[in-house]
């Protein structure tokens, strides 16, 4: 794709957001009935009409695209452009009625995240990420901070609760060698590493929608993000991410993690 394409791409994402966030205004601290997923996990009838909204506007705008959503399942993900969805990623701040979580749009381009927007419709803060662009939120650059070390490092997970086994051993071990240890707020921690106000997000147990929207949004700010191992992310990650604003804070959270 061209940079020009990036460009027309990333402002259909922010539509897709649009879409998704007048929906989630509407049900957000409102009386609403929460269902369980076999996974556990909560959703509600939020989740699911932002996405359908997302999806609509796929199918009748770039119907050749790949759809690979949370709660509607996938469809031509063989295809070069492949669109991933998460409609409110953090379902239990949205029914908790605290505004951090958000709505994730990436696209991935030849399996890559090239275009991501992490959108939080209550407070209106949109960051966009761009492959070869600065990430912008609400319009204006963010960058993140320096980090040499991870004895000054603030450290972000959404829960404990979802590092099992050999991971929560090395989480731990990584949170012992960090100046903070924070949970809760999910992608809008990507978020406040993009625009320097975090250090650092280690997360395990995630599935494409989680994660692909945010890794041009900390690349783009001057960050680095992959996987534990180092790999680049895709559709196929095995979930375990590490996203940091200061590349020399990623190399020793990824030693700190693999050591053991």
């Amino acid at each position: 794709m061209t940079d020009q394409s990036l460009i027309d791409a990333a402002a259909f994402a922010g539509r897709l957001a649009d879409a998704a966030g007048e929906i989630a205004r509407r049900y957000f601290r409102q009386p609403l009935d929460v269902e369980t997923k076999p996974d556990e996990s909560p959703v509600t009838r939020a989740d699911r009409e932002a996405e359908a909204a997302m999806r609509r506007l796929i199918e009748d705008h770039c119907p050749d695209d790949g759809i690979y959503g949370e709660e509607h399942g996938a469809v031509r993900t063989h295809a070069e452009r492949v669109w991933v969805l998460d409609p409110i990623d953090g379902t239990t701040s949205f029914i908790s009625g605290v505004p951090v979580f958000g709505t994730l749009v990436a696209l991935l381009v030849d399996g890559a995240p090239a275009v991501g927007i992490i959108d939080q419709p209550i407070s209106r803060e949109r960051w966009v990420g761009v492959r070869g662009a600065p990430t912008r939120l609400n319009g204006a650059a963010v960058t993140t901070r320096a980090c040499p070390a991870l004895a000054g490092a603030s450290l972000f997970a959404t829960t404990p609760g979802m590092f099992e086994g050999a991971d929560a051993t090395a989480f731990e071990r990584l949170s012992n060698q960090v100046a903070m240890v924070r949970h809760g707020i999910d992608c809008y921690a990507a978020g406040l590493i993009a625009s320097g106000f975090v250090d650092l997000m280690v997360e395990a147990s995630l599935k494409p929608y989680d994660y692909c929207a945010l890794v041009p949004v900390i690349e783009g700010a001057g960050g680095v993000m992959t996987d534990w191992g180092g790999a680049p992310l895709g559709l196929d990650s095995d979930g375990r991410i590490a996203a940091a604003g200061d590349a020399r804070c990623h190399a020793a959270a990824l030693k700190a993690l693999a050591a053991g």
